[in-house]
């Protein structure tokens, strides 16, 4: 009993919202905010990818993060001590934590299990995020740069909200309509010809699959978007059609930084999660040293500004990657050679040589392992890449395949996951799982007057840190009641209706009427027109959200002003 009570204890001191480290007010506001997020990224991934660049380069034994690490941060969902990308940046975003799927918005109550206890009644409301707070409050430019696709949970957190982060229908519209300056990452695919058409018609230049338009463009406010979906691992990335995630960071200060008003500013390392869920270490850690290179390029253009406060921090940890594992004969013994020289052959992720491989004949299979790397694979390997049934220049039919007499565990799931696990059985790397994990994440920041976070911080007190950098500290909640309050509260002298979305995927319009006028209410945009047949247009500066699961759009409190 004593001992259990002593747990919760100790427990209830390190997950329960304290004092801030810094109080708020002893915070300098800053002009601009850059937050980097190295996507899934535990701290192990950080010590290998220090470890690989030393040994790759003597001259470079420091990260650029290096001399501005200051803390760690425990990152959570409302219910779950693990959370997953759309809470967790969520909560960096808006002070609340929410629910895993859940972009920016109030969760759905959990009483049993939340850590803190959550408002039933505030259920899917959508919530003010940081970057909108300094567009509402302070007139600032945003800006997003990241390698998935553009509405994916992560950028999605800073400028969408939605109860399903899957819902790219949603969202898509959200940050187009949120009059972003700039956003540079993946997605064309994801840009659809409407959205498209609001921002040529509000003063974007647009650029897709086009590096070098995107370089010599001279315009403030900009979407570049590469590749239909995500963009390619940096190992992978061809440097002629893709820029990097360092190029892209560079191209994005330079514009945002001529509001004379300031700006904020989101980068997102994206694909360090996504080969960490592929336990690809090749992938890991060269992404994560592209998003260093990055935060290099915010870090110099925050010392030499003097107005700019630089935090970087990941959302989660991911993969339980180890540097040292069971396989490997007294590994706390071997040299940097021993542990580091195989890493440093690797060309190409999994996911690339699974490509390579099913593009070129099975005869060309040994040169190409020695040419990416730097090994042949022995007889039982090669018998076992031969019996992938998604190996699609096998020898041998698919209808023969089996892993029968094929022992270790190269030898299961898809032609990715066979070629991770190869690779990952030639170093002395480790992974526990292919999910996120819940360990705390490391926290660097850089301050033009030292006001930097030390400690252990929580995810809420890391949002109260960067709301107070925005001089925007304790307006989040005042900002969500005027910005996405119910219709039903806005509009409870008129009369609603809502009208019927067009097919079974798409989200009705709102009505409202009184004697003499017509509004009508366009989900998921920044648009209201006037009238019958819509004439009259009116362009917000905030968006409308609808929420399906309880049939209600969240619009700003000054919209019922237009009836009078």
């Amino acid at each position: 009993m004593k001992r259990t009570m002593a747990f919760l204890l100790l427990l209830a001191i390190i997950i329960m919202p304290a004092q801030a480290i810094i109080e708020p007010k002893d915070i300098k506001p800053v002009k601009n905010v850059i937050v980097m997020i190295p996507d899934g990224t535990s701290l192990p991934t950080v010590s290998i990818a220090r470890w690989l660049q030393w040994y790759t380069n003597p001259d470079q034994p420091r990260l650029n993060i290096d001399p501005y690490m200051c803390g760690t941060v425990i990152t959570h969902s409302s219910n779950a001590p693990i959370g997953d990308s759309a809470p967790t940046t969520s909560c960096y975003m808006t002070g609340y934590p929410s629910l895993t799927g859940y972009v920016s918005t109030y969760p759905v109550s959990d009483p049993a299990n939340d850590i803190y206890p959550m408002d039933p009644a505030k259920a899917y409301q959508p919530l003010i995020t940081v970057l909108e707070a300094g567009q509402l409050v302070h007139n600032k430019a945003a800006g997003l740069v990241f390698t998935c696709e553009f509405p994916h949970a992560t950028p999605a957190d800073c400028a969408a909200h939605s109860y399903q982060r899957g819902r790219y229908d949603w969202i898509a519209p959200q940050m187009v309509h949120n009059d972003l300056d700039v956003v540079i990452g993946g997605g064309v695919s994801l840009l659809s010809q409407e959205n498209e058409n609001y921002l040529l018609s509000n003063g974007y230049t647009i650029y897709k699959n086009d590096i070098q338009g995107m370089r010599t463009n001279k315009e403030n406010k900009m979407w570049a978007l590469f590749c239909d979906r995500e963009m390619a691992y940096d190992i992978d990335r061809n440097p002629e059609e893709e820029p990097a995630l360092e190029e892209m960071t560079r191209i994005a200060i330079e514009k945002l930084s001529r509001n004379e008003n300031g700006f904020f500013l989101m980068v997102e390392g994206s694909k360090v999660d996504w080969a960490a869920h592929a336990n690809d270490p090749a992938g890991i850690v060269t992404d994560f040293l592209a998003f260093d290179r990055a935060c290099g390029v915010a870090l110099d253009f925050a010392r030499k500004n003097g107005e700019t406060a630089v935090v970087i921090v990941p959302d989660h940890g991911n993969s339980g990657i180890s540097l040292g594992v069971r396989h490997c004969t007294s590994y706390d013994k071997l040299t940097k050679d021993q542990l580091f020289h195989q890493l440093s052959l690797y060309k190409l992720t999994a996911e690339e040589f699974a490509k390579k491989v099913n593009s070129s004949p099975a005869s060309e299979v040994q040169a190409i392992f020695r040419e990416y790397a730097g090994f042949e694979l022995t007889e039982e390997e090669l018998m076992a890449l031969y019996n992938c049934k998604d190996y699609t220049n096998s020898p041998i039919p698919l209808g023969e395949r089996s892993s029968d007499g094929l022992s270790g565990s190269l030898y299961s799931g898809s032609l990715t996951s066979f070629m991770s696990q190869l690779l990952t059985s030639k170093t002395c790397f480790g992974f526990t799982t292919g999910g996120h994990t819940g360990e705390e994440v490391f926290l660097a920041a850089y301050h033009p007057q030292g006001t930097i976070p030390q400690g252990v911080y929580s995810n809420i007190e890391l949002n109260q840190y960067l709301c107070a950098l925005f001089g925007v500290e304790g307006k989040l909640d005042e900002l969500t009641d005027t910005h996405f309050a119910k219709h039903t509260d806005v509009f409870r002298e008129y009369t609603c209706e809502m009208t019927p979305a067009v097919d079974e995927k798409g989200s009705p319009t709102l009505v409202v009427k009184n004697k003499k006028k017509q509004m009508n209410i366009h989900p998921f945009t920044n648009i209201v027109t006037m009238g019958k047949k819509g004439g009259e247009e009116i362009r917000l500066n905030s968006v409308i959200v609808y929420v399906d699961a309880n049939d209600t759009f969240y619009l700003p409190v000054e919209l019922a002003e237009y009836l009078k």
